[in-house]
């Protein structure tokens, strides 16, 4: 992978420091999270049933240091931090994941990331992902157009789902596949990095159940727009972020071309749009949003 200084958008309307600062933070924190990754590390479950690592702590730790500074003016919410309300007081929120993908990270797999935006008034202006295993840094600035260790990527622009291959939880892609030829592609735990696989091109589209946080997207919402994609819920409504109650309806991505296809075909697929709209703010029996 190249310097951090050769990948970042060619364009930025956000300040060139930031976006160093912002690579840099992510991929400091991804070498520390491989080290542990390889050596192991201690694991437990936490409240809410969701396991969590000394490598989660670790790198919450490393981006709490290294983003704050970069935004004091930014409020902060990340899974591994207790939430504090004053972030809703702020026009600016760092938004951070430190390891998506925890499952897998615990299983010795190598799709789990490193994850932060800058998000202002509600929608990201500023996005790192990092895979550290596959060394893969894809950043974005508003408007500044999405990149994959310094080359641009781009969303696919067919527009019909025959054909086309999806990642997501199986339910749903079943669902589809009852009416379309489409394929299924191989689970991404990290739901972050399954969303950048369709800015990337690597996916024609990507789904997830009900209830993913602010952190498990917000990154991937701004790179899959500035690769001319779009992130939605089943019912079309744009993602907005540092609400008091940071979940999300089940979502749906796809290049703008291929978009509204998708949407019909998932409100065909649970036979009214207004079973698609209680679909899609209900968990799925025995999925998890990063399914």
């Amino acid at each position: 992978m190249r310097s951090v200084n050769e990948v970042l958008p060619a364009a930025a309307p956000v300040p060139v420091e930031l976006m160093r600062g912002l690579a840099d933070a992510v991929t400091e924190s991804g070498a520390l999270a491989l080290k542990m990754f390889r050596d192991g590390v201690r694991t437990w479950i936490k409240e809410n049933d969701s396991p969590v690592s000394e490598a989660d702590l670790a790198v919450d730790a490393r981006l709490t240091e290294r983003l704050r500074p970069l935004a004091p003016e930014a409020g902060w919410l990340s899974e591994e931090t207790t939430d504090a309300s004053d972030r809703l007081d702020r026009s600016r929120l760092w938004v951070v994941d430190p390891i998506d993908g925890t499952r897998s990270f615990i299983a010795g797999l190598p799709d789990w990331t490193i994850v932060a935006a800058l998000v202002e008034r509600g929608r990201p202006i500023a996005a790192a992902i990092f895979a550290p295993v596959t060394e893969e840094l894809f950043l974005a600035t508003a408007d500044g157009g999405a990149t994959r260790n310094g080359t641009p990527i781009a969303a696919r622009t067919n527009a019909s789902l025959d054909g086309a291959r999806i990642a997501g939880s199986r339910s749903i892609v079943e669902r589809l596949a009852r009416q379309h030829k489409v394929e299924k592609l191989p689970r991404i735990h990290s739901l972050a990095l399954r969303l950048v696989r369709v800015a990337a091109g690597e996916a024609d589209a990507a789904l997830a159940a009900a209830h993913a946080h602010d952190w498990d997207i917000a990154a991937a919402d701004l790179v899959l727009r500035e690769a001319g994609g779009l992130l939605t819920e089943f019912d079309g409504g744009v993602p907005q972020y540092n609400r008091p109650e940071a979940l999300h309806g089940a979502l749906a991505a796809a290049g703008r071309s291929l978009h509204p296809a998708l949407l019909g075909a998932l409100a065909d697929s649970l036979n009214k749009p207004d079973k698609m709209r209680g679909y899609a703010h209900a968990p799925v029996k025995g999925v998890s949003p990063r399914e």
